[in-house]
Parts: C-alpha cells; structure tokens; sequence
C-alpha cells in the first residue's frame, strides 16, 4: 500500500554518510517540499514511492550533505572565469600558441589576461618572460598568472603602460624581478608588484560581470557546493546580487558576508529572501602571511625588524564589535597572525559578544591562544589549501622558524580541543573544489600530527560550516525536517586513497530538492 504522503524524490541503495553523530549512515532518503521527509534503508524508505516520484538508484554512490564553503570571492571569480585558462599549458611554446590564439578574437587595445601556467610542468623547465610574451604579441598587452598566488609574467607592452622601467623601485611586500646584467624587467611579477599592472585593467562592464557571475554561481553548484559565504568587496557585489536575485539567477545559499564599508542603508536595497541572507560584517584587523603583512607577536624569521601590521587600535576594534552587534549581523574578524587572533579575542571579550562571534583565515596559533578558544564561543573559518600553500609556495619555515610554524593551521589541535572550525577556499585565490580541500586536510605534507580524519574534515564543510552562520537546525547534515541539499560523488569515499579524493567528480546535486546534473 502506498503512503498517502509520497516523496517528490527518493535516493535508493546509497552510502548516505549523514553527518549526523546520532546516525551516521544510511541507504536511502526521500525528499519532499524542498525538505528531508526520511533517513533510512531503502525497506524503510520505499513506502514513500508514489506515482509521481522521481526515483534514482545510486548504486552505492556516497551521498554527503550539500558543501558549504565559507570564503568566496564570488565576482573576483567571475572576473577570473573571462580570463583565458592556462592550467594545462605543458611548455612556454604551448602558451605562445594559447596566447595567439586568444589574439584572433581580440582587437589591438584588448589586454589578454589569463591564470594558472606552472613552470614545473614546462619542458623548457624555467619560467615565462616578457620575451616569451612579446614573441606572440607585441602590441596587445599580456598578463599570466601563476597558478596560485600572488605572481605573474607579462609582456613589454604591459610593463610600458604599467609605467614600469629598470629605475622602478620594488613596492612594499612586492618583487620586480630583473635581469642580472642590465637590470632591466624580465616581466615576472612578485607580491604586491603584480598590482602594478593588474591595475590598469579595464574593469568589465556590470553587463558582462553579472552574465559571469551568473555561471560562477553554477560552477560553484557543479563542485558539489550548495550554501556559500559570499564575500564582498565593494558596493559592485550588491548591485550584482540584487540583479540575479530579482532575474531568480541565484542557483544556490548566499549568506553574504559585507565589508564594513557597506554597513549602512545601501543594503537595505538587497532582497533577502530563502536563498539569499545579509549575514555578517568582516572587520579586518591584520593582512596576510602571504605578502608579510599578518600581525605576529614576534617578527619575522627572514625580517630584520617586527611589523605588527595591525589595521586598527584596540579602542576601534571594541567600537567597530559594538556596531556590528548592534546592528543583528555576525561578527567576523580577518585575522590571520597570532597578535591579532590575540587581539581579536581580547575585543571579543572585552565587549562580551554572545551572538557566535567569528574568526576568518586565522592561520597562525600558539597554545596559550588554543586555551583562549576553548572558553570562547568563537568559530574559525580556514583554508586548508592556502595553509598547504604557506608551506610550499610561501617557505613559511623559512619564514616563521620551525617551531612557529609547527603552529601553522594546527587544525587537529584545534579539532582535539572542542573548537568549532569550519572550512573555505578563498576563492579565486585558491582553487574552489571542497574536495581538493578535504584531501589537503587529511594528507599534509608539513607537520602530519596536525592531519585530520576524514570524517573531520568533512564536518568542516558540512555540518560545522552550517553552525558557523547559525544555520545548523537547517542545513550541514542529511536529517529529517532539515533542507533537501545534497551532493552525490562518483565514488565512495571511505575506501579510496586519500591522496585521490580531490580526483572525484561530483555526479549530481540537489539543492532544496532541486535536481543539478554535471554532465
């Protein structure tokens, strides 16, 4: 006999890892109204089948809880997908080729931007420079960035619009590389000296970055990722989001993270509906390890002095809390060195925030600052793919001494000391896959004491990224009543090499019932 409530969709014969500590596992789920309806076996899920139900077996496919991922740039991602890919470029002869390419659909004014050439992969085995760049286009200015990071090549055209000669001085936190004979520019950007050029850039019409956000949200969904923290930048962000919002071109969650700069009556403009929420204020208290400018309680190791870097006074910090919690919206501070998580904290505390005040991309620990959290209602926001990128494109032993850098994203220490820690990518700054990130969480190649299980890391992306925005009792595990927002993966997880888990493709996602295929 058929239930009289059938299920708009059911998953039959999976490995449902639920997130949830009180059934962690299951075979089955029926969906109706956008919401979970049951959680079980497919004996006890079956009944739920209607004439109308979409069925999908799955073969024993893992189903997950939709990925939330709390940092993303989203119209920097956008600006980044008009850019041309060069990620699979295996020889400084196949980029010439791509760049040429490129040139046949631009006009001579155009500047052909593009990301992801990897010298390590090159046959020449050496970097690209502006000679290289200049071969294939003489005119038009070039701009290639490195696969990660702050770095880049660019060609001579770009190097004259960007003012920079051999009598250029290196900008603070930045690198012109040059020729050892005549000190000229080779065209090979560090830090901050790839602002030099990025800034003269055109911006895109909003026309064409709202067209381009709109398919950086569905590549977002198509990585398995159902809620995102939107990270915003400037008044531009709004203007987008409200145009895609009220076009009902928002695919997915956003709980938009605003800087304090837009606090104000510009967002009350914004829609906020079920998918899209203004949820916190990002206060910035250092910058990053990166570029040199996080704030630590000692200097660097490679430094002749100490830099603090701290972006504003204790008094400010305690005033912008106080702003912040007044107006109802979360408390999120950037920061990313051991002072300022220490003065993060000392604020925190000062004002006596109780409404899960929150600490994004804090990179830098020690233990008396790991006690602090414990007696704190605090959530951490990291990255594991920028902490794996510390370590290897950034020499942060080098940098900070071993045994501070033992401290570097020591996210089992935080896990094994009952501390809530979600997870992001900082987007485009690092590549978006919550997968890559797990997998960077659970194999790591610097102080392997700190790895996760996998279980752990998935909570970071799951049902701790959900408590982060105060939105557990609704999302971040696959239980009843909670929305229907899953991910379904190619392959089990439990039984695969961890190594290769950044290797699985997502088959499909639902968010709030909503069926996404990648094909």
């Amino acid at each position: 006999m058929v239930s009289q409530v059938a299920a708009d969709l059911v998953l039959l014969g999976g490995n449902v890892l639920t997130m949830n500590h009180l059934k962690p596992q299951a075979e089955a789920i029926a969906i109706k109204g956008g919401h979970i309806i049951k959680v079980g076996s497919d004996r006890e899920v079956k009944p739920l089948i209607g004439k109308a139900t979409r069925v999908i077996e799955l073969n024993g496919k893992t189903v997950l809880p939709g990925f939330i991922d709390t940092h993303v740039h989203v119209v920097d991602f956008a600006r980044l997908l008009m850019w041309l890919d060069v990620t699979d470029v295996d020889s400084i002869a196949e980029l010439q080729r791509r760049i040429k390419e490129h040139l046949y659909k631009s006009t001579l004014n155009d500047w052909i931007v593009g990301r992801g050439w990897d010298d390590t992969r090159f046959a020449e085995q050496r970097m690209p420079n502006r000679f290289d760049l200049d071969a294939v286009a003489p005119d038009n200015p070039v701009i290639m960035y490195y696969k990660c990071g702050p770095l880049c090549v660019v060609n001579s055209k770009a190097l004259e619009l960007a003012a920079i000669t051999k009598t250029t001085p290196d900008p603070i936190d930045g690198i012109i590389d040059r020729d050892v004979s005549t000190c000229e520019p080779t065209g090979i950007l560090r830090g901050t000296a790839t602002n030099l050029v990025f800034k003269k850039v055109p911006e895109p019409t909003f026309e064409k970055l709202v067209e381009t956000t709109a398919l950086a949200l569905q590549k977002i969904v198509s990585t398995g990722i159902t809620t995102i923290h939107w990270l915003a930048t400037s008044e531009v962000d709004l203007d987008i989001l409200k145009h895609l919002a009220e076009k009902k071109q928002v695919p997915l969650y956003i709980y938009l993270v605003i800087p304090l700069s837009l606090m104000g009556p510009q967002i009350s403009k914004l829609p906020q509906n079920d998918f899209v929420k203004i949820g916190g204020v990002e206060i910035l208290v250092d910058g990053y390890l990166s570029s040199g400018t996080a704030a630590l309680s000692e200097q660097y190791s490679n430094a002749q002095s100490m830099n603090t870097n701290l972006l504003c006074t204790n008094a400010q910090l305690k005033e912008t809390i106080k702003k912040v919690v007044n107006s109802g919206l979360q408390v999120i501070i950037h920061a990313m060195g051991d002072k300022a998580i220490d003065v993060a904290l000392n604020a925190l505390e000062a004002v006596n925030v109780k409404s899960r005040p929150r600490i994004d991309q804090p990179a830098l620990f020690n233990p008396n600052l790991i006690e602090r959290l414990k007696n704190q209602n605090v959530v951490l926001s990291v990255q594991p793919v920028v902490g794996e990128s510390e370590f290897t494109v950034y020499a942060a032993i080098e940098r900070l001494g071993k045994e501070r850098a033992r401290w570097l994203y020591p996210l089992k220490t935080l896990f094994e000391s009952g501390i809530y820690v979600c997870g992001g990518s900082d987007c485009p700054m690092e590549p978006l896959n919550p997968l890559l990130a797990i997998q960077s969480a659970v194999k790591r190649q610097f102080f392997p004491e700190e790895e996760l299980t996998l279980n752990e890391a998935l909570q970071m992306y799951t049902i701790n990224a959900a408590y982060a925005s105060n939105e557990e009792n609704k999302k971040g595990s696959i239980e009843e009543h909670k929305q229907a927002d899953l991910t379904i993966l190619s392959e089990p997880l439990y039984t695969l090499n961890l190594n290769k888990i950044s290797n699985i493709s997502v088959e499909r996602v639902i968010i709030r019932g909503k069926l996404f295929e990648n094909t």
